[in-house]
C-alpha cells in the first residue's frame, strides 16, 4: 500500500471473509529515521463499506472529499463510512516524517448491509482519550473498547450492525476470556506474542476464526503481546468487490466506477 509493505491475513485463498469483516491489512512495526518517510497513499475512492484504521504506533494524517481532516497518533482510531462514495488520502503525518519513529497500523474493511451501502459518507475521528480502557487479571490484560459493549461499557464508535472491536495488550501468564453471542462471527489477529486457547497455540501474525458453537472464548498468554479482537453479526447477502468498491451485484460495481469517473464522489488534491 503506497510505500508500506502490509501483511494480509484476510482475505486469503483459505479464508475469503469472516462476515462482516472483508479485509485486514497490518503494516509495521517499521522504524524510520527523521526525514526518511515522506510518501503517502494518494487519493483513491471507496464505496459500500467502512474502512477502519487502528493506530498501534505512529502518527497518521487523513484527508477526504467530504472536507474531513484527521491527525491521528498512537492509540487513536479512524472509522470512516464510505457509503455512497468518498475519496480519501492517508499516510504518516508531516510531523512523523520530520521526527521519525515507529509506525504500526491495522486497516480493517467492514461490510455494510444493502440498506446502508449508499448511505451518506461519515467520518469518525476517535482519539485514544475517548476510548474506554479496562484491565483484568491484576492489570496483566489491558483492553481498549473501540466499538460494541463489553461488561456494561460501550465503545465510542457508531456502527450500522452489531460490531465489537477491542485493542488488547497482555503480559505473559495472563488468563482472560471474551463473551460473544453465538449468532456473531468472532476472530482475533495477533500482532505480537503467543497465546493458548482450547489447547491450541496461536503465534504472532496469525488470524484465528472461531466456531459459532458457544458464547465464550478463553485464552492464556504464553508470551507478552497484543491483539485485535473482532466480533460481528454476519451479513447474509450477496457480495461483489472490485478494488475499492464492495457492493451486492456486478452492475453496482460498474455504476460505482462510472460515478467515480464522473466526479460524483467528490475530489481531493492529495
Amino acid at each position: 500500500m503506497g510505500n508500506m509493505r502490509v501483511k494480509q491475513p484476510l482475505p486469503t485463498h483459505e479464508l475469503e471473509q469472516v462476515s462482516p469483516f472483508i479485509l485486514l491489512h497490518h503494516a509495521g512495526p517499521d522504524t524510520y529515521k527523521p526525514g526518511e518517510y515522506k510518501s503517502r497513499l494518494g487519493p483513491h475512492p471507496h464505496r459500500g463499506f467502512e474502512p477502519v484504521t487502528f493506530i498501534f504506533s505512529g502518527k497518521m494524517h487523513h484527508r477526504d472529499s467530504m472536507g474531513n481532516e484527521g491527525f491521528l497518533q498512537t492509540g487513536d482510531v479512524q472509522w470512516m463510512t464510505a457509503g455512497s462514495g468518498v475519496i480519501h488520502s492517508e499516510g504518516p503525518s508531516e510531523k512523523f516524517s520530520e521526527e521519525g519513529g515507529t509506525i504500526e497500523i491495522i486497516q480493517l474493511w467492514i461490510n455494510l448491509p444493502r440498506e446502508h451501502k449508499m448511505t451518506k459518507p461519515k467520518y469518525q475521528d476517535i482519539p485514544s482519550s475517548t476510548i474506554p480502557e479496562m484491565s483484568e487479571d491484576e492489570n496483566k490484560i489491558r483492553i481498549k473498547l473501540v466499538s460494541g459493549e463489553y461488561k456494561a461499557i460501550k465503545g465510542p464508535a457508531s456502527t450500522f450492525t452489531a460490531i465489537t472491536a477491542m485493542m488488547v495488550d497482555f503480559e505473559k501468564d495472563a488468563g482472560f476470556h471474551f463473551s460473544v453471542p453465538s449468532n456473531q462471527n468472532a476472530l482475533i489477529y495477533l500482532l505480537d506474542g503467543k497465546l493458548e486457547s482450547e489447547g491450541n497455540e496461536i503465534g504472532k501474525l496469525n488470524m484465528i476464526e472461531f466456531k459459532n458453537d458457544g458464547d465464550e472464548i478463553q485464552f492464556r498468554s504464553i508470551q507478552k503481546g497484543k491483539l485485535l479482537f473482532l466480533a460481528g453479526e454476519p451479513i447474509n447477502e450477496p457480495m461483489v468487490n472490485y478494488g475499492p468498491f464492495v457492493m451486492n451485484y456486478q452492475g453496482e460495481i460498474k455504476q460505482a466506477i462510472l460515478d467515480y469517473e464522473q466526479g460524483k464522489m467528490g475530489s481531493l488534491d492529495f
